[in-house]
């Protein structure tokens, strides 16, 4: 069987894949194979695994403002999550199942890790653009390291899952993490170069992690957004085949069901999420970011795009 894909726009990484390993791209099924180390899903047990402050709503936060989230979360997309900068914005928005925890400061990063028996092996970051509510500009995977968040995560993986062999995914802020995931990033491992693919079988399939990974280069996966509360349609194949032949293009998702109304979809508070371009080269990133836009959103184009792309 292939790596299990529950996103139809994303199997075009994995579908010539066979594999009789369980290899995860989905929280939900990561949280079902992994039972001895499920608990990092519980994103207070994480908090206070780094002495953060933090608590479930019902307990009361030393000061405002806070981040107010749900303790789990196995959909992503910053479901339910927001400031809480006072006492009656807290009692507002309480909700079972929810916690608060210090508001943190400094750049958000996301690292796909290789851990072989809770020893991380391979190490990739991942800084975003965002533009409010949840929604990203575009995403820049580093071609360099950041040899102080991996010492400080390193620490931490080896601290709390000895025995874990597989993916992992940690988001930090200002080095602190935040979430963690037993699987990877599935939005952009064509950007992580020739033969990953093949690494990350093995990994699930003999325990061991063995990449070149000679061949890096800074990445970009450029997203669209559009507002939230509409139906959309897919563009031709033949619009999406011309963008993802373009120079310094890899690959082009068009990330939603059209058969499925818009409430289905877990998505941001900011916006709806229309498609993702992953490519090599910024400029040309945002240039195959208009053409889809001029198709999805045609009242709403100019000559200029409404995006920031001043890399962050």
């Amino acid at each position: 069987m292939p790596i299990c894909e529950a996103d139809p726009w994303r199997l075009q990484y994995f579908a010539d894949v066979e594999t009789a390993a369980d290899i995860p791209t989905e929280d939900s099924d990561a949280w079902q194979w992994n039972p001895a180390h499920r608990w990092i899903y519980d994103k207070l047990a994480v908090a206070l695994s780094q002495g953060i402050e933090a608590g479930p709503h019902g307990t009361v936060p030393p000061h405002y403002p806070v981040f107010s989230k749900p303790i789990v979360n196995l959909k992503g997309m910053a479901a339910g999550s927001r400031v809480l900068r006072s006492a009656a914005e807290y009692r507002k928005h309480y909700a079972p199942g929810h916690m608060w925890a210090t508001l943190l400061d400094g750049p958000h990063v996301s690292s796909d890790i290789a851990v072989v028996d809770g020893e991380p092996r391979w190490w990739r970051h991942t800084s975003g653009k965002p533009t409010g509510e949840g929604t990203f500009d575009y995403w820049w995977i580093h071609a360099g390291p950041d040899p102080e968040l991996e010492a400080n995560c390193g620490r931490w993986v080896r601290a709390h899952l000895a025995g874990y062999t597989g993916m992992l995914n940690v988001e930090t802020i200002g080095g602190i993490i935040i979430e963690v995931h037993l699987r990877f990033a599935d939005q952009w491992p064509d950007l992580y170069g020739a033969g990953w693919i093949e690494a990350l079988v093995r990994l699930y399939e003999r325990g061991e992690w063995a990449f070149a990974d000679n061949d890096r280069r800074d990445g970009y996966s450029v997203v669209l957004f559009g507002p939230s509360g509409r139906t959309y349609r897919h563009p031709p194949q033949s619009l999406v085949e011309e963008i993802q032949h373009a120079p310094q293009v890899s690959s082009v998702q068009i990330t939603f069901h059209e058969q499925w109304p818009p409430e289905r979809h877990a998505m941001p508070p900011g916006g709806f999420r229309l498609a993702i371009v992953n490519c090599f080269d910024l400029a040309s990133g945002v240039t195959a970011r208009k053409r889809l836009k001029q198709y999805f959103l045609p009242a709403e184009c100019d000559t200029t795009d409404a995006y920031v792309t001043a890399q962050p």
